[in-house]
C-alpha cells in the first residue's frame, strides 16, 4: 500500500435501540426524500422556506380542501392546516411513514411529555382541539374517513358528514390520531413544526484513545451475532475473523494473521487506489451464511472479472475516446460485489472461522474509466435489508464527462440493490442489469424516469465512509471527498442530488475540462453537506485534505461524545465530533478535537511530536462492535475510543454515570447458591408431605 499517493482519495457499520419507534426526525419528506427551498412562496398552503410541497402539489391541497366544503371556518382552518403538514420539512415523520400510509399526521395530544424534541406550546391537546370544533361539522371527502386500521375504525363513505358518525367519544377519536411523544417523536400541534433549540450543547473536552492492535485495515464490521468478535479486512485482499476485548480489561485484539477468515489477494488488483474495499455481512448470516466483498480487479490478468464498461452508449460515452490513465487501458480495471458463504465450511454459520473463497455468485461488475475514485464500500441498510453501494465518479481532473450528474450513468452515485431475489441470466440481459441482483420497487427511478433504476442517490465525487445511525436509522451519513477546497459530510436521503461536480461542498465549482455534457448550475437543487470543513483547517498545501467519514456515537463508554458524529481526515491530523442542535433538526455544528491515548493503553501509542494526537500515520476508516464502542482503523494500527478520564479529560456525565450505577447483578455463583438453597427447600417440603400422606 502507498498511502501517500492520496492525495484526494482515502484508504480505508448491530443497533442500538433505546425505544422501539424507528425515528425519522431530521428534516424528510412523506416520500422519503429531502425537503427543498421553494423560489416563489407557497399560495396556499403557509410553509415557507424548507418544504415537502410544490407549486403543483399546493394546488392539489388547496383542491383536497375545498372538496370537504365545510362551512364552519374554525374547523376548516384546523382541516386545512392537516391537509398542509404534507408540506412541513418534518412529514415524513408526522405521518409516520415507515407504519404505513395515513390520511392524517399524528396529533399532538395531552400526552406528549417532556421528552419530546418539539417545545412546550406543542404539547397543547391538540387532537382535542380538532375534536371539538370539528365533531358536529358536516364535511365531505373528509381526511378523517380512512386510517390505519386498527387506528381509526373501519373505512367509511367519503360523503360522511359528521366526526361523531364514526367515532363516539373524543378518547376514541384521539386513540386513532393521536400521539403520544412519550418516545421523542413528533407530532402535530397546527403550526409548522419547530424543535427545542432552549439550551446551547457543551463542547467535549478531548477524545480518549487506546491502542488495541498493530494491525492496518481498511474494514471493520460486527459480527452479526452479538458477540465481541468483529471481521478485519486489508487492501490487499484478506479478511480475518477477529476478537475485541472488553474495555478496560487491558487486553488487544486477538486475531491470527496467519489463518485469515477469507484470502482472495489472487483475484484482488492491489494498488494505491485499487483493493479490497469494502465488505458487509447479510443481516442473517446466522442463519444462511451470506457475506458480500467489494474490491477491484484487473481483466487484463484475469479476464473472468471482465464486465461492461462504465463509460458506453447509455451515458453518451465513447470508451475509445477515453485517454489513457497512468499506463492503462480504460475500463481495464473493474469494480465488484462478490458473494461468499461459509456454508461449506460448517453447519452453523455463527461458528464458522473460515469461508470459502470460491465466489457464490457475482453480484456485480463495471468497468472504471480512470484509476481513482472508486469508492467501495457497501453496507445494508438496517431498515429495509437492502445492500447500498458507494461509487464514486470515476475519477480524471473534475469528473470530466460529468458522470456524477449524468443520472444514466452509475458513476459517482449511491447504489440501492436488492440480493436477496435474484434474477436468472436471461432477466439480467434482458433488463440491463451489471450482474446478479434485482431492484428494489421503491427506488427513485419509479418517480424520475431519467435516472437508472439502481440510483438511490446522486452528485458525489468520491463517497468515502457510510454509516447508518444505529439509533435512528433514516439518518445515513455520508463523507464526500472534495477537490482542493472543501471536504463534506452528508445526510442521504432518496433521489437526492449532492452536487458535484457543480458544487465541491458549498462552494460551486468551475470544471478545469469537459469533454463531456455540463449540468448548468440553475438546472439543479443541490442538497448541501450538514458538516464539512475546508482544507486551510488541516494544512494550507492545496488539496492536502481528504475526509474519512465515521459513526454516530452510540456507546455508554464516552457520555460525553454519547449522540456526536465522529469523522477524520485521513492525512490524521485532525478529528471532529458533528453536534446535531437542536435534536433531530439536521442542523450540525463540529468540534475539532483534542485527542489523546490513555497512558496505561494495552499497546505502547506513540504521540505526533509537538502534540497529544496519537500518531495514527493515515486513518483509513472507522469500525463500530456490537457494543457501539468505536475504533479508528489507521495504518499505525487500531484505536478504541475509551473513558474520558483515562485521559484527564472532564466529563461530568462521567462522573454522574459512575455516582448512579446500579447495582451490579449477583455473582453466577451467589445465583447458583441461591437455586440451590429454594430446590433443597422444595425437597425438604415435598418430603414432609409425602410422609403425612403415607400416614
Amino acid at each position: 500500500m502507498a498511502p501517500v499517493a492520496f492525495r484526494t482519495f482515502p484508504f480505508f457499520l448491530s443497533c442500538l435501540l433505546l425505544c422501539p419507534h424507528s425515528f425519522l426526525s431530521h428534516p424528510l419528506c412523506t416520500d422519503s426524500r429531502a425537503p427543498f427551498t421553494l423560489k416563489s412562496p407557497l399560495k396556499f398552503c403557509p410553509y415557507s422556506g424548507s418544504v415537502c410541497c410544490n407549486a403543483t402539489q399546493d394546488e392539489q391541497l388547496q383542491k383536497l380542501y375545498q372538496a370537504t366544503n365545510i362551512s364552519d371556518p374554525d374547523c376548516a382552518s384546523i382541516v386545512k392546516s392537516i391537509l398542509c403538514a404534507r408540506c412541513d420539512q418534518f412529514s415524513a415523520e408526522l405521518f409516520r411513514v415507515t407504519s404505513g400510509p395515513r390520511s392524517v399526521p399524528v396529533l399532538c395530544n395531552s400526552s406528549v411529555t417532556a421528552n419530546s424534541s418539539q417545545p412546550q406550546q406543542a404539547r397543547d391537546n391538540f387532537c382535542s382541539r380538532a375534536w371539538d370544533l370539528c365533531q358536529n361539522v358536516s364535511m365531505l371527502n373528509s381526511p378523517f374517513s380512512t386510517s390505519l386500521e386498527g387506528q381509526g375504525g373501519s373505512r367509511v363513505d367519503a360523503n360522511f358528514t359528521k366526526l361523531t358518525v364514526t367515532w363516539q367519544s373524543k378518547t376514541e377519536f384521539c386513540n386513532a390520531f393521536g400521539g403520544e411523544s412519550a418516545d421523542g417523536s413528533l407530532c402535530f400541534d397546527g403550526e409548522p413544526v419547530t424543535l427545542n433549540s432552549s439550551g446551547t450543547p457543551s463542547s467535549p473536552s478531548g477524545l480518549c484513545l487506546e491502542k488495541i492492535s498493530n494491525g492496518s485495515y481498511l474494514c471493520m464490521v460486527a459480527h452479526p451475532d452479538g458477540s465481541n468478535r468483529a471481521f478485519f479486512a486489508n487492501q490487499k485482499g484478506k479478511i480475518w475473523l477477529g476478537t475485541i476485548p472488553k474495555e478496560g480489561s487491558g487486553g488487544v485484539i486477538e486475531l491470527d494473521e496467519s489463518s485469515p477468515f477469507l484470502d482472495i489477494s489472487d483475484e484482488v488488483h492491489y494498488d494505491s487506489e485499487f483493493g479490497l474495499l469494502g465488505m458487509a455481512v447479510h443481516p442473517k448470516f446466522t442463519e444462511n451464511g451470506r457475506f458480500f466483498v467489494s474490491f477491484n480487479c484487473d481483466k487484463v490478468k484475469r479476464p473472468a472479472c471482465s464486465g461492461r464498461c462504465s463509460c458506453n452508449s447509455d451515458d453518451s460515452c465513447d470508451p475509445s475516446k477515453l485517454p489513457a490513465d497512468a499506463g492503462s487501458s480504460p475500463c481495464q480495471y473493474q469494480s465488484v460485489i462478490a458473494e461468499f458463504t461459509v456454508n461449506d465450511t460448517t453447519s452453523q454459520p455463527n461458528l464458522a472461522t473460515s469461508a470459502n473463497p470460491v465466489e457464490v455468485r457475482r453480484i456485480f461488475t463495471m468497468g472504471l474509466p480512470f484509476t481513482n475514485h472508486h469508492g467501495g464500500q457497501i453496507l445494508f441498510g438496517p431498515a429495509d435489508g437492502y445492500l447500498y453501494f458507494m461509487m464514486g465518479d470515476g475519477g480524471g481532473d473534475d469528473d470530466p464527462y460529468n458522470f456524477a450528474q449524468n443520472k444514466k450513468s452509475l458513476l459517482g452515485k449511491i447504489l440501492r440493490l436488492d440480493i436477496d431475489n435474484i434474477p436468472s441470466a436471461t432477466e439480467e440481459s434482458t433488463l440491463g442489469l451489471w450482474g446478479s441482483y434485482s431492484i428494489p420497487k421503491d427506488n427513485p427511478y419509479t418517480e424520475d424516469k431519467e435516472l437508472q433504476p439502481e440510483i438511490w442517490a446522486f452528485g458525489f465525487r468520491n463517497p468515502w465512509r457510510c454509516s447508518f445511525d444505529s439509533k435512528r436509522p433514516s439518518y445515513f451519513l455520508c463523507a464526500d471527498v472534495g477537490k482542493d477546497r472543501y471536504e463534506e459530510v452528508d445526510i442521504i436521503t432518496k433521489g437526492g442530488n449532492y452536487g458535484w461536480r457543480i458544487y465541491e461542498g458549498p462552494y460551486i465549482n468551475t470544471p478545469l475540462v469537459s469533454p463531456g455534457v455540463n449540468t448548468s448550475l440553475n438546472s439543479i437543487n443541490p442538497i448541501f453537506p450538514v458538516m464539512g470543513y475546508n482544507h486551510s483547517a488541516v494544512n494550507n498545501t492545496e488539496g492536502s485534505a481528504s475526509i474519512t467519514g465515521g459513526y454516530f456515537y452510540r456507546s455508554s463508554t464516552d457520555p460525553c461524545m454519547y449522540g456526536r458524529y465522529l469523522f477524520a481526515d485521513l492525512f490524521g491530523g485532525a478529528v471532529w465530533a458533528g453536534t446535531e442542535f437542536p435534536e433531530d433538526s439536521g442542523n450540525f455544528t463540529t468540534n475539532l478535537l483534542s485527542v489523546s491515548c490513555a497512558s496505561d493503553s494495552p499497546m505502547e501509542c506513540i504521540s505526533t511530536p509537538g502534540s497529544s494526537l496519537p500518531a495514527f500515520g493515515y486513518i483509513f476508516s472507522f469500525g463500530e462492535d456490537n457494543s457501539k464502542d468505536v475504533c479508528f482503523l489507521a495504518s499505525s494500527g487500531v484505536y478504541r475510543v475509551v473513558p474520558p478520564s483515562r485521559c484527564k479529560y472532564t466529563c461530568s456525565k462521567e462522573i454522574e454515570t459512575n455516582v448512579s450505577a446500579p447495582t451490579p447483578p449477583p455473582s453466577h455463583a451467589r445465583q447458583l447458591n441461591k437455586h440451590l438453597f429454594e430446590t433443597l427447600i422444595f425437597v425438604l417440603t415435598f418430603s414432609v408431605l409425602l410422609r403425612l400422606y403415607s400416614a
